[in-house]
């Protein structure tokens, strides 16, 4: 439990400040970081500047409004940052906020001085974080990317959009001063050479900011995607068992072996590792899939303790303290002898570095852990994720993107048991209140959730 408790034994605040040329992947990295110090319960928040720029009423600007000659252009760019640093401020002070990403471009040594005295004067630990590429096909692909998603070009012909963007590069590019080794030799600052192919680190003294360094450096912004699914049905949830180590019903025979179809119709020719826990039911649901297949203790389902093998009826009865308690806080409750949520998410911790640094990975695991890996990749905040829905019998794919995640599910056509259970009551099944807030998360998020 160190890791949740450092940040307040220092008192330390930190301000990453992204730094780079347009296309360089900053905005993925800087959502990245914010996702992954909130699911690890670290009080994080981004403030993109272009966000602020654009509520200026900017509209679709061309290439000619990032000229830094351009007078009037430049003020209001100046004016979004100085909104963008006053709210990032703000947010320390009334939020207690632990963690703020300033996305931008930074990329004069004018703008980041203004920014490192604006830290100071808060005391506040600046830590610069540049994005540098010469890397071509990977600025073309982000470009792609930031051309389909970002609302500056929404609307606009590709090609037309490829084109200003590049233009707009060339802008920055007359201005732009990296960070260097002899003049900025007393920043606290990471630099990343296209991405992670090289790691340059100055000055990083804090615990923090060695945990943002790590993080990145187990980044790739290639196009990759991650295949999650529960195993098959197996015969405890049939008869409505949380926990154990059991087999497959008939219908969970039935969905691995549909499984490798689902997958191909998804993925195609796509060379994908799987990975299962060490329970018998993953592996079961995997046996059909010809790829390579490694099993992690870390994707084992939750530990119910000494509920484990129980229904929630048997648990709400003998144990009715802890059948409320849980329901009250799901995310924090820790079974007498096993889990809580936050517990996985710390086991899992390992698991999403190597999720972060490999390329099109299928996991097939269990509820409790697929809803800790899902609210990782979409931003969903811990009181909510112990909720979510994640049905059998149902392939989600997830394709990170610079402005969000892509929503994919291909449902099997094989029948399953619902092991959902709402919060307030011990029967598992499917919901039967039209407003349940957190019920259908999952199959109602938007194809392209942000």
């Amino acid at each position: 439990m160190a890791f949740y408790t450092v940040s307040n034994v220092e008192n330390l605040r930190v301000c990453v400040v992204m730094v780079g040329l347009p296309a360089r992947g900053k905005s993925f990295i800087a959502q990245k970081i914010v996702r992954y110090l909130s699911w690890l319960s670290i009080k994080a928040k981004c403030f993109n500047v272009g966000n602020y720029r654009r509520q200026s009423g900017s509209g679709h600007p061309n290439a000619e409004f990032f000229d830094f000659n351009n007078t009037e252009a430049f003020g209001i760019r100046q004016k979004a940052a100085e909104q963008a640093v006053a709210d990032m401020m703000a947010w320390y002070e009334r939020e207690n906020g632990v963690v703020a990403i300033l996305d931008g471009t930074n990329t004069t040594r004018e703008r980041r001085d203004w920014i490192l005295k604006i830290c100071r004067e808060h005391a506040i630990e600046p830590m610069f974080l540049e994005s540098w590429s010469d890397d071509m096909d990977m600025v073309l692909r982000n470009i792609s990317d930031v051309k389909k998603s970002s609302p500056d070009y929404e609307g606009i012909d590709p090609e037309v959009a490829t084109n200003d963007f590049l233009k707009r590069i060339s802008k920055y590019e007359k201005v732009y001063e990296p960070l260097d080794h002899e003049l900025d030799k007393n920043l606290t600052y990471v630099k990343l050479i296209n991405v992670a192919q090289e790691v340059i680190i100055n000055r990083i003294q804090t615990y923090l900011e060695s945990r943002v360094v790590f993080y990145v450096m187990n980044l790739h912004i290639r196009p990759r995607c991650i295949w999650l699914s529960r195993h098959g049905e197996s015969l405890y949830n049939v008869e409505k068992k949380i926990g154990g180590d059991s087999w497959l019903s008939e219908r969970g025979f039935r969905y691995s072996y549909k499984l490798p179809d689902l997958v191909k119709q998804s993925a195609g020719d796509a060379d994908l590792t799987v990975w299962t826990s060490t329970l018998i039911r993953t592996q079961q649901t995997a046996q059909e899939l010809p790829y390579k297949q490694l099993h992690w203790k870390a994707l084992d389902e939750l530990d119910a303790g000494v509920c484990d093998g129980m229904t929630y009826e048997e648990i709400e009865e003998k144990y009715p303290g802890d059948f409320k308690a849980r329901d009250e806080n799901k995310y924090e409750y820790r079974y007498p002898g096993g889990e809580s949520y936050r517990d996985v998410v710390i086991r899992l911790e390992p698991i999403i570095m190597e999720l972060e640094r490999q390329e099109n990975i299928l996991i097939v695991t269990h509820q409790a852990v697929l809803r800790c890996i899902y609210a990782y990749f979409m931003n969903v905040p811990q009181e909510e994720s112990p909720w979510m829905s994640i049905p059998l019998h149902t392939l989600i794919k997830l394709e990170p993107k610079a402005y969000g995640t892509k929503v994919t599910r291909i449902k099997a056509d094989v029948p399953a048991v619902s092991t959902y259970k709402e919060k307030g009551t011990s029967q598992v099944g499917e919901s039967t209140q039209d407003g349940t807030k957190f019920r259908n998360i999952l199959l109602n998020l938007p194809e392209s959730s942000k």
